[in-house]
């Protein structure tokens, strides 16, 4: 099934603390804001919307991925 993948819906026993850092820390800020424009740019790919070869498909699931995996660190350090 295709589906977007919102991080609140990822870590929802951190929601509280994703909208404190969103507030207070504008490196955590900036990279939740790329993984949401991520996340929407592999939905509209995978969804045919907007075509894209499966090379750059991968790319950007891999880079969804290490953000996800920093803004985790993040979550769990700050």
């Amino acid at each position: 099934m295709i589906k977007k993948h919102p991080l609140i819906e990822e870590f929802p026993e951190h929601a509280d603390r994703i909208h404190d850092l969103k507030e207070k820390n504008n490196h955590f800020k900036n990279l939740f804001e790329k993984y949401d424009e991520l996340d929407h740019e592999i939905y509209k790919i995978e969804s045919d919307t907007e075509p894209a070869s499966d090379e750059t498909l991968n790319k950007l699931r891999s880079e969804r991925v290490r953000i996800k995996d920093e803004l985790y660190q993040m979550l769990l350090t700050l």
